[in-house]
């Protein structure tokens, strides 16, 4: 039998690359793995460097003549970790930026969760491990 590792991409289609850029790049701070003048698909790496195959969001531009996704999508969420003591300031600093946060409860992972949409819709949840009690 396969021993699978981990996950290593989650390949997303989005309508405006360089909005969702913005929001993952510029908004989450994942780190732009391609290069500059490689537009489509854009490589962006979403775990620790060095650890073997990395752990990567892409974004891959659709045409221009592509309508709106339709629901229900196929892409339920994705989901980010985050460590712990970095859970309650990233929520405080994305309501800054004016965006809506929803909560939720992993129903078998003891965790913290935060969920936000990204550019075109998908949910992104934002994951820490819960606190001992």
């Amino acid at each position: 039998m396969t021993r699978i590792r981990g996950l290593a991409e989650i390949v997303l289609w989005v309508h405006e690359i360089e909005r969702s850029l913005g929001f993952y790049q510029g908004v989450l701070g994942l780190q732009r793995l391609s290069p500059p003048e490689m537009k489509s698909p854009v490589f962006l790496q979403a775990g620790p460097p060095n650890v073997g195959i990395p752990q990567l969001v892409v974004l891959v531009q659709l045409p221009p003549d592509a309508g709106p996704f339709q629901k229900p999508r196929t892409l339920h969420h994705l989901a980010l970790e985050l460590a712990p003591e970095d859970f309650d300031p990233e929520a405080e600093r994305l309501r800054g930026l004016g965006f809506s946060l929803r909560t939720g409860k992993h129903p078998v992972v003891p965790s913290r969760t935060m969920y936000v949409d990204d550019p075109d819709g998908n949910e992104v949840e934002l994951i820490c491990t819960a606190p001992a009690s």
